[in-house]
Parts: structure tokens; sequence; C-alpha cells
């Protein structure tokens, strides 16, 4: 696409009504977006099929891959409505929370919650606008009401969120909404499934058996938002195709000066793993009404960036925000400007033998390594299923990463990942002519030219699948 510069660190715009038109979405990708968010909290199946139809139109047009990621709501807690919609507090004062709605004054409050007064023990804090007011609980009934001291907070509004961040929460992780809202998706072109308020592992496994239920391609991120998730990170990782670090809600239930921390590690993890993962959550926040970004901001993309996260995203900045191309254009800068400092010694694990796909990591390890050696200006892989395509970027070569794939979905779904450009092709002749033919789209595209080596990774014979097991290093003519 012309007046479109690339990075290797992706961004994730969310969609909403400052940005949902085709003019404006084609503006946002040509200031830098690679993948746009569907956020199933907001809006109709009816908005969302029409964004998706939007993106899907773009990239005929324009011949591009913009990735889709839908987010499902998940089980978000609420207070009900008050009467005038605010109750003024101070600490020591006693709220009753009950499970039968009712508009909330001094005497009750509606929590939506029905398991509440089962599930929370007394002494847990609970956590209430984002923070904003701090609960214990003082006294249950384990049935429907629950008294609690108010701690912290000046006032409480109509159906603000509720945190539990002591509280071991009995919802199952899809509510009857994202049931709903998973049933329509199923029936659209999107590449992610992004799982809120993750737990367990478990959660990923069983979402990712309904996909496959449906034949649907889709890959699962697990947001990672509760303590829970946190602790059991390593193995929500291994499970899940990708990760993002919703830093909201994460912030709220866990204390908020280990966050920088906790997201280090799981970054960290994610390039082990070669899993894709999303840093998410007030990145750009102030330019949801200012046209230039803080200074805070600005080093927090670009540390993200240092780090090694494959995406940075954008939530109100871009679904409400005043300046939504303005914000993309702006992190686009800041990356560029931080990946000239990217480590040029990553740390490469060497592939587990363990591991059932230890030939085709081997490969992709020493594709990684050996264009490093050789300073080839590109990988090039083929793939059916993306496995190369992840893989590659985990070694986080310094050289350029094109992937070739005969399923246009896999370029939507690779379009998230850190460094890789990802083109339908559908030829796979004989392994040479294949390599001649993708060398020559590359170089009418001006992504190599000729007199540079490239590292030519693929299976042979090539139109064997689920195995990367052939190595090329070739001169571009």
């Amino acid at each position: 696409m012309p007046n479109r510069t690339f990075q290797n660190t992706k961004i994730v715009a969310t969609l909403g009504p400052a940005s949902d038109s085709y003019e404006t979405m084609l503006e946002m990708v040509r200031a830098g977006v690679d993948v746009f968010r569907i956020n199933m909290s907001h809006g109709s199946h009816e908005v969302a099929a029409r964004q998706i139809e939007t993106i899907t139109k773009l990239n005929k047009d324009y011949k591009i891959n913009i990735g889709i990621l839908a987010d499902l709501q998940g089980p978000k807690l609420r207070v009900g409505q008050i009467e005038n919609n605010s109750l003024e507090l101070q600490p020591g004062d006693i709220l009753t929370f009950v499970n039968e709605k009712c508009v909330g004054n001094s005497e009750k409050i509606y929590m939506s919650y029905q398991q509440f007064a089962a599930d929370v023990e007394v002494g847990e804090k609970v956590l209430v606008d984002d923070g904003k007011v701090g609960l214990e609980v003082v006294e249950t009934n384990n049935i429907d009401c629950v008294k609690l001291k108010v701690l912290f907070g000046k006032e409480l509004s109509s159906n603000k969120g509720v945190n539990l961040p002591d509280t071991h929460v009995s919802l199952p992780a899809l509510t009857t909404k994202d049931i709903e809202d998973f049933d329509f998706l199923m029936t659209q072109p999107v590449n992610w499934i992004a799982l809120s308020f993750v737990r367990s592992p478990k959660e990923i496994k069983d979402l990712k058996e309904r996909i496959k239920r449906f034949q649907h391609q889709a890959c699962v991120i697990a947001k990672i938002e509760k303590p829970q998730a946190v602790e059991k990170i390593e193995k929500i990782v291994k499970a899940s195709d990708g990760i993002m670090i919703a830093r909201g809600d994460l912030g709220v239930e866990m204390p908020i000066e280990k966050l920088p921390g906790i997201q280090k590690r799981i970054i960290a993890l994610c390039v082990q793993y070669g899993k894709p993962v999303i840093v998410a959550t007030q990145m750009m926040d102030s330019m949801i009404t200012n046209p230039s970004p803080t200074r805070a901001e600005v080093t927090d993309v670009a540390n993200a960036v240092l780090e090694g996260t494959d995406a940075v995203m954008l939530s109100g900045e871009t679904s409400v925000g005043a300046y939504p191309v303005e914000t993309v254009r702006a992190m686009n800068r800041i990356i560029a400007e931080a990946e000239k400092n990217y480590p040029k010694n990553h740390i490469r694990p060497y592939p587990s033998p363990k591991s059932d796909t230890f030939m085709s990591d081997v490969v992709c390890f020493n594709a990684a390594k050996t264009a490093e050696e050789l300073g080839a200006s590109a990988i090039i892989g083929m793939t059916a299923q993306g496995y190369t395509g992840f893989k590659i970027s985990s070694y986080r070569s310094p050289a350029e990463i094109f992937i070739f794939s005969d399923r246009k979905e896999i370029a939507g779904m690779l379009n998230l990942v850190w460094g890789v450009r990802c083109f339908f092709y559908d030829g796979f002749n004989t392994t040479d002519e294949t390599i001649t033919e993708v060398l020559h789209i590359l170089k009418s595209k001006n992504r190599i030219k000729s007199g540079q080596t490239v590292v030519f990774v693929g299976s042979m014979p090539l139109k064997t699948r689920g195995m990367t097991n052939m190595m090329k290093v070739a001169l571009v003519e």
C-alpha cells in the first residue's frame, strides 16, 4: 500500500463510532494499523458485521491483509442503578449489596453477580469503578446479601464495574452474552478471538474445542487481567495462541506497582514459546482528547517495543477519541524510533528435543541464525497453518520476515505477529520454481533487491503440511 511504512511491532486499533467508516479505517491503515479490534462489549451484531465487512473490503480493494480481532466481553460485574446516579460515601460507611434488582441507595445496592454472597468471605476486598472505591466484606449471609465497609472513595455512581481481587469467582468463562457473540463470530472471517478474565488453561482449551466444532480457523488470545492468571501464566501461555496483557483490570486487581514487572515477564515468556503478545490499555490515553501524547505515554509505548512485544493496542483512543488517525500515526513514529534501539543480541533459546515440533523448530532456529550470520536481507517462509511464521518471528531476527500461504485467513492472522509480512500464494510448484516465483513477487513489491542474500524455509515436498524440514540460502538475481 502506498503512503505506508512497516515496523516490526504491530499496531492493534479498536473500532468504534470515531473510526468505523471506510475512509477513516483506510487512513488508519495508511498511518500504521495492522489489526482492527472489534469490541463485543459495545454495539450490536449488525454493527460488528458492518465493521468486519468494511475491513474485508479494504483488504480486497488494496490487496492487503489487515487482521481482525474480536474481543469477548467476559463476566463483567457491575453495580446497578443508583438513586440520582450518585451516592456520597465516607470511610467507615456500611453498604449492603443484594442480588435482587433495585434502585440503589444507602439502604441497599444491586450487584449483578448472583453468586456474590456465596463466593465472598469476610475480610476480602471489593473494588468499584476501576479502583476509585474500595470496600471490605464485613458480613455475608451466603445467599443474597453482603454487608461491606467503605475503605476509601467519595461517591458510587450507577452501573460501575466491580473487581474482586481476593475472591475465587465461580462464574463460567463464557457468559450467555459471550456465547451469543461467539456463535455470531463463527459466521464471520475473524482471525483472533480474545477471551476475557481468563483464570486457567482449561478455559482456553474449552474455547478452542468450541471453535473446532464450528470448523472455524480463529486463534485464541488469553486476556491476562486476573491474579489467578498471573499465577498460572506459563501454563496459560502454552495453552493459548496468543496473549493480551490487559493492564486496565489487571492494575485494579493487583498492586499497580507490580504491573511493569508482570508485563516484562509475560512478554519474555511469550517470545520464548513463540506466542504473539499484545500490550494494551491506556497506551496513548491522553489522545482521546488531545492531539499529542504525554511524555510518559511515549516512553510506555517505546518500553513495550524494547521489551519485545508483538503488538501495542489502542482502545478508547481510536474507538471514541477525537484523533484516531493522528493517534495511530504518533504511535507508529514512536515504534519506528524505538526499534532503532532494539536489542541486537536477542537471546534465542535452542529448541527442545522433547517438543513434538522439534524438527521444524530447529530449521526455523537455524534460519534465523544463518540469516544473521550471513547478513541476509530476508527470511522467506512457506506455511499452511502459520506455525513457520510464529516460530521464525519468535527468534526476533534482524532480517525481514516474508511468509507465503495458500490460505488467506493465515495472512490476516500473521499480521499480528512481530516482523511478519504475509502474502497469499497458491502456486506451490517444485521447490526451485516456487523460490523463483516468490522472489519475483517480492522484487516487484520492492521488498528485496538484486544481489541480496535471502534464507528460504519450507517443507519438501512443498505441499506437505505441518512440517518445516528444508532451508535454502539464495542470492537474488
